[in-house]
């Protein structure tokens, strides 16, 4: 096999200087290093993770904690994460964290404490006091993404708002008769996503002078078969039906899009349907969205994730947690897309 040797002799410098190379730590000048990453590749070099790892005392390996793996919107956010981390030669090491005490005691309390990672990214969990204790004694970056996590940075959306541009959208074309299909609020998971779209679509509501009127919510279970019913209920009424649906996830609004047209109504000259998330099928269905890219949302929690590993006071954590919350970051954007599911009421 080439090792380290091969390459210094192939670029006429210093195994010391192969190493800073390849590792990026110390100095080197362009010359040199072109030669070096060009003596590498000539030979078919690769750098071996566990010497990589004694000699810089890191494993380029991160790990993220994630409630599920099978629903598309954290497939999304998994991809931006990897992604991101492998163009700076960094892999993922995923745990799934489920609701079961046994399980998550031992990830807390052997996974991650088997010096295998590097950092720690929180993808849409709350934690408990005691989870976010043990992840702090890491003495690693620790970063949330989807909810405030107490101590830790967290990149979050703002999903009232979020909710309030869907139905902004929706006043602006002249809907005043507006249904909302969400989550009963005893069903929520962490961080009650589907609480602050309610609240956002009624304080637009409000803002415009109107109340929510009685019938005009039907509870759903965050898919499109849920909305599929939830939409029926709502719509098979012809006395009674609304002009708009804002549903509070896109998988939900697609849903709503079949019902519509099983019941033989015209989207949107019936009805008109918005959803939220930037689902990849809603360019598909002509569905208007308010998008909150999720790929976008793992990549840049990957960047702060790298930041972290980078800056200089990453590189030996205090062996006392600051009293001082750390400094969040910016909020994650989002973006109305506006289609074909949408228009003024006929």
């Amino acid at each position: 096999m080439v090792g380290i040797d091969d390459v210094a002799r192939r670029a006429d410098v210093s195994t010391a200087t192969v190493s800073r190379t390849l590792s990026g730590r110390g100095i080197v000048s362009a010359a040199t290093r072109e030669r070096v990453l060009r003596a590498a590749s000539d030979l078919g070099y690769v750098v071996s993770s566990a010497a990589s790892s004694l000699a810089s005392g890191r494993t380029r390996n991160i790990g993220v904690l994630v409630p599920i793996l099978d629903r598309w919107f954290f497939s999304r956010v998994l991809t931006g994460i990897a992604a991101t981390l492998q163009r700076s030669d960094y892999d993922v090491a995923l745990y799934a964290l489920t609701s079961d005490a046994d399980e998550r005691r031992r990830v807390f309390e052997a996974s991650l404490r088997r010096q295998r990672i590097d950092g720690v990214v929180v993808v849409s969990m709350a934690l408990a006091a005691d989870e976010i204790e043990q992840l702090s004694g890491l003495g690693l970056p620790v970063i949330g993404l989807g909810g405030r996590l107490a101590g830790l940075p967290s990149l979050v959306v703002d999903e009232i708002a979020v909710a309030r541009c869907a139905t902004q959208h929706l006043l602006d074309l002249g809907h005043r008769d507006i249904a909302h299909i969400g989550l009963r609020p005893q069903f929520e998971g962490d961080f009650h996503i589907p609480s602050q779209r309610r609240r956002g679509f009624e304080a637009a509501l409000a803002d415009a002078g109107l109340a929510p009127r009685e019938g005009r919510f039907a509870a759903a279970d965050f898919t499109m078969a849920g909305g599929h019913d939830a939409a029926t209920r709502l719509l098979q009424d012809a006395a009674s039906r609304p002009t708009a649906i804002f549903a509070a996830s896109d998988e939900m609004a697609i849903g709503a899009l079949l019902a519509a047209r099983e019941l033989g109504l015209s989207v949107p000259g019936d009805v008109s349907i918005i959803g939220v998330d930037g689902h990849d099928l809603g360019a598909f269905f002509g569905l208007t969205t308010v998008d909150e890219f999720p790929s976008r949302q793992g990549e840049r929690v990957a960047a702060a994730m790298l930041d972290a590993l980078h800056a200089d006071t990453a590189a030996a954590a205090p062996e006392q947690p600051s009293e001082q919350p750390p400094e969040q970051p910016p909020g994650l954007e989002f973006a109305l897309v506006a289609r074909s599911s949408t228009a003024p009421p006929a």
